[in-house]
């Protein structure tokens, strides 16, 4: 297909604001020892996109640096010195996202597996799509650690705002409690946005559960092997309020293993699927996760649209939408459960990364007779991402696929991402997909349910 007017005509106005923004940007630095590595996931889902803190590493001793240097893998503005009788430590990140998104190629209605013909939402739009403002460190004593994030979406005119406290007693072992992503796959801890691509796959963003309150424990008991262990109030609870949410609590647990070494650098892009370091030796990682919640659709089963959006059926119908599996029934509560493994390869600024997910959908609870008791649903992504000049030109190509209970799809493009100041936090991405019978919906994501045909995105990216 030739890619319309519109499209490069945003190309070249997203390209302008990406050199206004390099032009306020400071390269990234390498971190000392002193760092206090502030995590930020994002919401991502039709309510998901954004918290902060869940991998925090514990300060050394080492003295304060100098006042003209204050970047350390973020904006320090406050340090006290080391034999303060408080010690503070305040720092400020920043994400922020724009995109050009056009979704007019796709065909106008979609059809569920009861024959239910729907209307295919589409875009093309310039959006803010995502700015989160962290601020993070320690008080009273290094190892009590604290974050307070800010997260907005112009595009979907949401605000969500987070906070986490936390305690490092070792590197084996930090326990925090307040907001994070649910770490029910590899894209929820502590990743974004330094995917291959700009966005979650379409089949992780099917998949994976979302964001939530509750608590956690995480660390690196034995080097090179990672766990995060979580206890949290559901799948996605942001819009949610609390007497709303009910009384079953979910858990969710990841852990990953990088034998030949540490898969990214120190930092805030510590868990980046992409070589831009290029190191020559091979780096490796393997990991798990899995999650279960019981749900609940959180709204009166007279209200046929419910609250709860955080799971779809394959066929891309809400799971807890009235006739989403017989005509005029609703499903009150569920049992989600969801296992996944990941495997990444990285060497001389080639990568290769993959993910397998399985999802079981079961122990319904209606308001009248169904056809069926549970549901299995299965998939995967796979990318590989090549510097074609180092750390300046990345090519990649990805693709994801579903193939569920009740209908399947699957996607997959290339793009180049361009770095055009020395440093991994800021960059233009230009991306061409083609997408089949989208199973999912998110604002903050280029899918929308029933979405079949080509999308054309540009985006910049400034993550310091």
């Amino acid at each position: 297909m030739s890619i319309p007017r519109a499209f490069i005509t945003a190309s070249f106005a997203i390209a302008l604001t990406s050199f206004a923004t390099a032009a306020l940007a400071q390269p990234a630095a390498a971190p000392p020892d002193s760092t206090i590595a502030v995590s930020d996931s994002a919401p991502g889902g039709a309510t998901q996109d954004a918290t902060a803190g869940a991998s925090a590493q514990p300060p050394s001793a080492t003295p304060a640096p100098p006042n003209d240097d204050r970047y350390r893998d973020g904006m320090v503005i406050w340090e006290q010195p080391a034999d303060a009788k408080v010690p503070f430590l305040l720092k400020f990140n920043i994400n922020t996202q724009l995109r050009y998104l056009n979704t007019q190629d796709s065909e106008g209605t979609f059809t569920d597996h009861l024959g239910v013909v729907h209307d295919v939402h589409t875009r093309n739009d310039i959006t803010v799509n995502r700015a989160m403002f962290i601020f993070g460190g320690y008080v009273f004593d290094p190892r009590l650690r604290y974050s307070f994030t800010v997260w907005t979406s112009a595009g979907a005119a949401s605000i969500v705002v987070a906070s986490n406290i936390g305690w490092q007693f070792n590197k084996a072992l930090a326990i925090t409690a307040g907001y994070t992503g649910v770490p029910g796959t590899r894209s929820l801890v502590n990743t974004f946005p330094f995917f291959t691509a700009t966005d979650r796959s379409m089949a992780d963003n099917f998949f994976r559960p979302g964001f939530t309150q509750g608590v956690w424990a995480n660390g690196e008991p034995v080097k090179g092997l990672n766990y995060l262990a979580f206890l949290g109030n559901g799948l996605n609870t942001l819009n949610i309020s609390a007497n709303k949410i009910d009384t079953h609590l979910l858990y969710s647990g990841s852990a990953w293993w990088e034998p030949l070494g540490d898969y990214g650098p120190p930092g805030k892009s510590r868990n980046m699927y992409d070589d831009y370091f290029a190191q020559d030796k091979v780096r490796v990682r393997f990991g798990t996760a899995f999650t279960r919640s019981r749900e609940d659709r959180f709204s009166n089963l007279d209200q046929s649209s419910p609250e709860n959006t955080s799971i779809y059926n394959s066929d891309g119908v809400l799971f807890f939408s009235t006739g989403a599996f017989a005509p005029g029934v609703t499903v009150d509560q569920a049992t989600y459960r969801m296992w996944a493994a990941d495997a990444g390869i990285k060497r001389k600024g080639l990568a290769v990364n993959g993910q397998y997910f399985v999802r079981w959908l079961s122990d319904f609870e209606a308001d009248g007779p169904l056809p069926l008791t549970s549901t299995l649903d299965h998939g995967g992504e796979l990318s590989a991402s090549y510097f074609v000049q180092p750390k300046k030109v990345l090519l990649y190509g990805r693709g994801s696929w579903v193939r569920g209970q009740f209908g399947d799809s699957h996607e997959y493009g290339g793009g180049v991402r361009w770095f055009f100041l020395p440093t991994e936090r800021l960059w233009l991405n230009a991306e061409l997909f083609q997408v089949s019978k989208a199973p999912y919906s998110g604002a903050f994501t280029p899918y929308t349910v029933g979405m079949t045909g080509w999308v054309p995105m540009v985006q910049t990216v400034l993550a310091f």
